[in-house]
């Protein structure tokens, strides 16, 4: 006991070794490169599965009879619109689960819980004025973002349908990340499992068996998404759960809704400018591919279909960074620095690995990756010679990536949105306007990849500057390998 006391992660004053769950203990004093991995695994098998939702979809949707290049071209056309959605998720989401990593690190349980009540209260709020506002500006957004007549029908459907069902798509992510928040990681994967196998059974069904086209891949999407959501609350309201959702906390205070978005600010502003560039991606695949292929959808479907597997093979650089994040969190509110940063630098080490061994299957086999979306040879040979381009820059994500994730993960939101900004504003925007003017078609594929490494390599001077600040402020930051 009296060990216990003393141990700073602990609290200090009377706080023992008994007053900690088993994962509060893991994440307090566990080798961490097994607890990342620990941590990590079912993330990035939620998040692997996650990504299928899109992947199905354009799987699926690609082997229309007749249709598949232009239903991926509509569906792709819509891409904006699903990121600018999945934003507001992730504000609330990751915002709500780093707070409460660091309000667990600091043994305040209750603080916690209000975090969660105002996560859920603040998921309705948002989910309820998307949707009215999505519907209300649909045919603007839709010409807005390019639906020539040819691919709007495509667009039209499947968009109509997601929007109906937004409040799921925020609920089953929002809700979800605040449990593995509290290191109960299996649970968060499963749920997320849940929704990917039903969409992968009902995809097939409902677009060839009932002949609903996109419009079925969105409602397999949306239905898979609503038991993710009953599974993820029957969780919350059982005794299993560390944190419960209490009615005093669904009245929060404007402190918890401001913390929320002050530390899921970063990753909220990440997928809005991926939305604005996405849009902007989209006009310019469009323009380029008229002027030197001689029609307006083929580079638009190639893009939606190098998009899906990229989104994929970087899902598990995420899940490692969400893993590794409510263990970064709560030492940093335990002020363990030293653990803190042996975090990060497993987090580095591990991201980097899986970011140079997929980025070698992506340039090796991009040709038979692209294959399985659709049998028309101009458009697989320009979305394998896409895919080859953008599995250049996925060393550098897996750098830049858990980096920001660090910053989130201690309530640095300024410096982690500023990092968030500079890849996909600062410097993709500009990549993606002026390098095809001088290349055409292959600047608009460079321009990713242009503004990953060199985003990369500005980080390592701000995480350089953070680890000097932790030595400063902690005699035991200073025995860090770093």
């Amino acid at each position: 006991m009296e060990e216990a006391e003393n141990n700073p992660v602990c609290g200090g004053e009377g706080v023992s070794a008994d007053d900690l769950t088993r994962s509060e203990r893991n994440m307090a004093s566990a080798d961490l490169k097994k607890l990342i991995i620990q941590y990590s695994i079912p993330t990035i098998i939620s998040m692997f599965i996650n990504a299928l939702y899109n992947m199905v979809d354009r799987f699926w949707v690609g082997q229309i009879p007749g249709e598949g290049a232009m239903a991926l071209a509509g569906v792709g056309v819509t891409m904006p619109i699903m990121v600018f959605g999945l934003g507001f998720s992730m504000l609330i989401g990751i915002g709500s689960a780093a707070d409460i990593s660091i309000n667990l690190g600091r043994r305040d349980r209750d603080s916690a819980e209000k975090t969660l009540g105002a996560a859920f209260t603040l998921s309705m709020i948002v989910a309820a004025v998307i949707t009215c506002l999505g519907f209300a500006l649909k045919d603007k957004l839709l010409s807005g973002l390019g639906a020539s007549e040819e691919i709007r029908p495509y667009s039209d459907a499947y968009i109509s349908v997601i929007m109906a069902g937004f409040v799921f798509q925020i609920l089953s992510f929002a809700m979800n990340h605040p449990i593995r928040a509290a290191g109960n990681t299996k649970r968060f994967a499963s749920s997320q499992l849940i929704g990917a196998i039903t969409n992968a059974i009902l995809d097939p069904i409902l677009i060839f068996g009932f002949n609903m086209g996109v419009r079925g891949a969105a409602i397999a999407t949306i239905f898979s998404m609503f038991l993710s959501t009953c599974w993820i609350f029957s969780y919350h309201f059982s005794n299993k759960s560390l944190l419960k959702i209490r009615l005093k906390n669904l009245k929060p205070t404007m402190r918890t809704f401001n913390r929320i978005i002050s530390i899921g600010f970063s990753p909220f502003f990440m997928q809005i400018a991926a939305s604005l560039v996405i849009l902007m991606l989209n006009r310019s695949f469009k323009y380029y591919g008229m002027k030197e292929l001689g029609n307006d959808f083929i580079a638009l479907s190639a893009m939606t279909i190098v998009t899906g597997v990229q989104m994929v093979v970087t899902m598990p650089v995420i899940g490692i960074n969400q893993g590794a994040q409510p263990i970064i969190g709560f030492n940093y509110g335990a002020r363990r620095f030293d653990r803190l940063k042996e975090a990060y630098k497993w987090t580095i080490i591990y991201a980097m690995s899986i970011s140079a061994f997929l980025s070698l299957l992506c340039e090796i086999f991009a040709r038979y990756v692209v294959r399985a979306f659709n049998d028309d040879p101009s458009l697989n040979a320009l979305s394998a010679y896409g895919l080859r381009v953008m599995a250049v820059s996925f060393l550098a994500v897996g750098f830049q990536s858990p980096t920001v994730t660090f910053f989130t993960a201690i309530g640095r939101a300024k410096i982690s949105a500023f990092l968030s900004l500079l890849r996909q504003v600062i410097l993709l925007i500009p990549a993606t306007v002026l390098l095809p003017m001088f290349f055409g078609l292959n600047g608009v594929w460079f321009a990713a990849p242009f503004a990953d490494v060199l985003s990369a390599v500005i980080t390592v001077f701000f995480i350089a500057r953070e680890f000097r600040i932790l030595n400063a402020v902690s005699p035991i930051a200073k025995r860090s390998p770093f």
